[in-house]
């Protein structure tokens, strides 16, 4: 592997060490109140942005901002050939803000507060200057987003999250197993909780990757069975579309594995980063759910423990 990636590999080992961790999370998780939980991430990485913050939404938003930045901060350590790895990790910050700015223009409220995606934006500074949803789709479809449809915010979040996960895979061979699980995940909510047909845009990204049969599945059995049998593990164990959650769980808890794997055993190079990237998004979901938790007053979280 080339000298370039030495540097930015040991940043990315750096930045995942500095992560709260799973023990981190369950002691939060059992705090009884958000300020308490929030009180033990004050010397994390975490604790600048959560500092100002003021109730879950705000905690939660600060620690998405934490884990974006650290994202920025990487890529101003990679080679210019880890700059596109570093862009389509960020996509998913940029479906929130496409996401924001569709339920603004569908006459959802104010102007959002959207994230700041700096270098790492794919379309994002042409996609905000978008006056209304015709606009936005035709921004989108021009750019490397491509066609997402024009059914509504909700599938074209839908059609967006899936186009981001195949472009990860794409980028990124280690990543396509966490593909795989995202597209059985929305193709899940969608025709069993949501009840609902897929858009067309939807299905016309996930037939690469999941086929056809799982379309007109009417529980969760018939949905398994009709998946690729690579990926009916995604699913395995579920007995009612209610628990998707805990299939969901473990697919966090599998990718954050595979970083883990990817740090440790890979040469200097863009495996490394990923694996860095991997760990320290799943590491922001379980603060996240351990923030839930406390400010519920659960005293634990089912999530974090279908995950451990």
């Amino acid at each position: 592997m080339k000298a370039d990636w030495v540097a930015a590999s040991v940043r990315a080992r750096s930045m995942a060490q500095r992560r709260a961790g799973a023990g981190a999370s369950r002691a939060m998780a059992t705090q009884p109140t958000l300020d308490s939980a929030v009180a033990l991430l004050r010397e994390s990485s975490y604790g600048q942005r959560l500092a100002g913050a003021r109730g879950l939404a705000a905690a939660e938003r600060a620690v998405q901002e934490t884990v974006l930045w650290q994202l920025r901060v990487l890529a101003g350590w990679l080679p210019a050939s880890g700059t596109a790895l570093a862009r389509t990790a960020a996509g998913i910050y940029e479906i929130e803000n496409i996401a924001a700015l569709a339920h603004h223009l569908a006459g959802g409220g104010p102007t959002p507060e959207f994230y700041a995606l700096g270098a790492l934006a794919t379309a994002w500074p042409r996609l905000r200057t978008a006056g209304s949803a015709e606009e936005l789709a035709a921004i989108l479809r021009a750019s490397a987003w491509g066609d997402v449809g024009t059914a509504g915010p909700g599938p074209m979040r839908d059609a967006l999250t899936v186009a981001w996960v195949r472009r990860l895979a794409a980028s990124a061979a280690a990543a396509r197993p966490w593909c795989g699980a995202a597209c059985v995940l929305a193709a899940a909510r969608i025709v069993l909780v949501d009840g609902a047909a897929p858009a067309a845009q939807v299905l016309h990204l996930l037939r690469p990757v999941l086929g056809s049969s799982w379309e007109t599945a009417s529980d969760i059995e018939g949905f398994t069975a009709a998946l690729p049998h690579s990926l009916q593990g995604v699913v395995l164990g579920v007995a009612s579309p209610k628990d998707l959650w805990r299939a969901e769980a473990r697919a966090y808890a599998a990718a954050e594995n595979d970083g883990f794997r990817l740090l440790r055993g890979s040469m200097p190079g863009p495996d490394v980063v990923l694996g860095a990237i991997a760990v320290l998004a799943m590491d922001a979901w379980r603060v996240r759910a351990a923030l839930a938790a406390a400010a519920s007053g659960a005293g634990s979280s089912e999530v974090l423990d279908a995950a451990a």
